[in-house]
């Protein structure tokens, strides 16, 4: 059903840096980075999509991250969204959610939340029991 998500930033550098370190906790591989557009995107370890894209605004306009969007990343276990949180703290990101079981989406359900640099939340779930 998704195709890709394309995450609006700033500064390259740092937006690369911290989503790096988050996907390389997901065990998701960079499938490419292009500094001089900037851009880069990350794909599920096997390959194929969907891809999550981070770059400048097509428009050329500065990137704002919207009140209510949020992008959720599969992680394959409950240690997995525990490094990507950790992770994303300790790459200049915030957190808006601590890892944990959130029962009221379903039982199994746990996740994390954090804002990147430039403030796009993004959220890290495992649906399977532990």
């Amino acid at each position: 059903m998704i195709s890709h998500t394309f995450l609006g930033i700033g500064d390259f550098d740092r937006a690369y840096r911290f989503h790096a370190a988050v996907m390389a906790a997901l065990g998701h591989a960079l499938r490419f980075c292009d500094a001089g557009k900037p851009w880069a995107a990350w794909q599920p370890a096997g390959g194929g999509r969907p891809l999550f894209i981070i770059g400048r605004p097509y428009s050329g306009e500065a990137a704002h991250p919207g009140n209510g969007p949020m992008i959720a990343l599969l992680a394959p276990s409950r240690a997995a969204v525990d490094a990507a949180h950790a992770a994303a703290l300790a790459n200049g990101g915030s957190c808006e959610g601590a890892p944990g079981l959130r029962p009221h989406y379903h039982p199994n359900y746990y996740g994390a939340y954090f804002r990147d640099p430039d403030g796009n939340k993004i959220g890290v779930c495992c649906h399977d029991p532990a």
